[in-house]
């Protein structure tokens, strides 16, 4: 019966992100993707579904950036950029495309910050980067949020040098408007194409060029195809077409050479022991409830590969080396059951007791020195508070678990399955801590601390300023004021929340997460340039 009442849940959860996912994939929707087409160009999706070998096997990130925001301006789906890694001609690659249906490309804020996340994925893992290129420039109305800063929009192009210097190959396809600013990040790739007819560079259009200097200049001669490709020699290629134009980036990208890789271990893979679907019961709909850690893993990881580290000792995180789609992997996973120490004393699951720290602290250090990849699966609630904790060094065996995960150099992937909060997202690899890929199922939230126990906080905060103002503050206030609060912290919590601010990269179907991580190392083994791990001051 619970099985049966926790799938209903989570399939209802999933329902809502196809939803969701569906809208996000029109992008400006259908009358702006008509008036698109109508030009003889192709969508940004369909660019990037001719470009992969398999249009099918194409890990998005950031498909929620910018979800509820921008509202005022009629939204920005998807931050108005598709990005991604897929494999083209046999190889992974980022691809970073333009979706000219949002506000004809332009960059918001959110459009910065996922261009910027791209760049960061690309260079971890020297991933061959392809731009399709379609933008009219910087959203004017928010020039202020975009443009000056360190992580604005300059640092694009800083990005485009800094990859380049470490030889990760760059390719720009521009295949629509590529105007001021924005037209350094072509033209700082490798190689350039452009499509005759519809892709333009330049660094003013017409109509500014007659405003500064009172010239009026045709749109091809200052910026077109042709031009581009015989006077100028800003651009590499010229295409007739979108489809000629991805033909080419295809065969430029098929004629790299093959450089060396990181050396993490691969076997052939295994399914795992049990079936994937079955994580939708497991889950449970009730957040408060325990369960298993590791009946979630029996079903992602390969069949009778688990070596579990510790196995009595910290029980409230699981460690142990297991193979994910014949990768060797490190697991460190929050335990939600009640546990019971060889002491007789009752734990609560997902909390992290000091000897939980401690172990999981040795085993990040083991999985550097091996050169074994790092997963972990997020359910915490954070550490244990309290005086016994306190006297007991709950703050030192907590910093030393952060200072492990902080100087790991093995690529570390983390998924927010249930509760993330507080310092328990920090230990637990978040998203300050550098994971090479992060990705939520329907089920996180990700906060402070949970929503009953922020709401209550706040409430009492409010009411307190409002006795001090000399109002009545009685029971019904009080309701009214926690209902408010309640409601709005509850919506922070939400994955979309996260995602839409890119605090995850995305979220999925929990029963793809085997494909993301295999997905995550398969990248990350292409850059073979990997520190010497240095583990900094962890008292022991």
């Amino acid at each position: 019966m619970t099985f049966n009442l926790n799938e209903d849940h989570n399939r209802e959860l999933l329902r809502v992100l196809q939803h969701k996912l569906k809208a996000i994939h029109l992008g400006g929707g259908e009358k702006a993707i008509a008036k698109h087409k109508a030009k003889g160009k192709m969508t940004a999706r369909e660019r990037i579904a001719y470009l992969l070998d398999d249009k099918n096997d194409f890990l998005e990130i950031g498909a929620f950036a910018a979800d509820g925001m921008y509202q005022e301006y009629g939204g920005a789906p998807s931050a108005g950029v598709v990005t991604g890694i897929g494999r083209v001609e046999g190889r992974l690659c980022m691809i970073v495309a333009n979706d000219a249906t949002v506000k004809a490309g332009a960059w918001f804020p959110m459009s910065g910050k996922k261009n910027l996340r791209a760049q960061e994925i690309a260079i971890e893992n020297h991933l061959p980067t392809i731009y399709l290129v379609d933008s009219a420039g910087v959203f004017l109305p928010m020039q202020d949020e975009i443009f000056p800063d360190k992580e604005h929009f300059g640092r694009i192009f800083r990005n485009n040098a800094v990859m380049s210097s470490k030889g990760i190959p760059q390719i720009a396809a521009i295949m629509g408007p590529c105007v001021a600013g924005g037209a350094y990040l072509p033209i700082m790739s490798d190689e350039a194409l452009i499509v005759k007819g519809t892709g333009y560079v330049f660094l003013a259009g017409p109509a500014l060029v007659q405003s500064a200097i009172g010239e009026k200049a045709d749109i091809e001669e200052l910026g077109g195809a042709e031009m581009h490709n015989t006077l100028s020699g800003v651009c590499d290629y010229q295409a007739e077409d979108d489809k000629s134009c991805l033909d080419q980036v295809k065969s430029l990208i098929g004629k790299m050479g093959h450089g060396p890789t990181a050396g993490f271990d691969r076997v052939k893979a295994k399914a795992p022991q049990f079936e994937a679907h079955e994580l939708m019961g497991i889950l449970p709909a009730d957040r408060t409830k325990p369960y298993e850690i590791r009946d979630i893993l029996y079903r992602i990881i390969d069949a009778d590969s688990f070596d579990e580290y510790k196995a009595g000792f910290g029980q409230s995180i699981v460690t142990g080396y297991a193979r994910i789609d014949g990768w060797s992997v490190g697991i460190v996973a929050n335990q939600r059951t009640l546990l019971k120490t060889a002491k007789g004393e009752m734990r609560f699951g997902g909390v992290i007791y000091s000897d939980s720290a401690d172990k999981a602290t040795r085993f990040i250090m083991n999985c550097n020195q091996k050169r074994i990849p790092l997963v972990f699966l997020h359910d915490v609630t954070g550490f244990m508070v309290g005086t016994r904790s306190e006297q007991g060094g709950i703050i030192k065996d907590g910093a030393k678990m952060v200072n492990a995960v902080a100087n790991s150099v093995v690529p570390k992937f983390t998924f927010v399955i249930g509760n993330s909060y507080g310092a328990g997202n920090y230990a637990m690899c978040g998203k300050a801590y550098d994971p090479r890929l992060i990705y939520a199922w329907p089920s996180a939230r990700i906060a402070v601390m949970g929503g009953a126990t922020a709401a209550n906080t706040l409430m009492q905060i409010q009411a307190s300023a409002l006795k001090k103002k000399g109002q009545e503050v009685d029971e019904a206030v009080q309701a009214k004021l926690l209902e408010e609060i309640t409601e709005r912290y509850e919506e922070q919590l939400s994955p979309y929340y996260a995602a839409a601010r890119i605090w995850v990269d995305g979220i999925i179907d929990p029963r793809d997460t085997r494909k993301v991580i295999s997905k995550g190392i398969e990248s990350a083994n292409g850059n073979p340039n990997m520190e010497r791990f240095n583990p900094g001051v962890i008292q022991t």
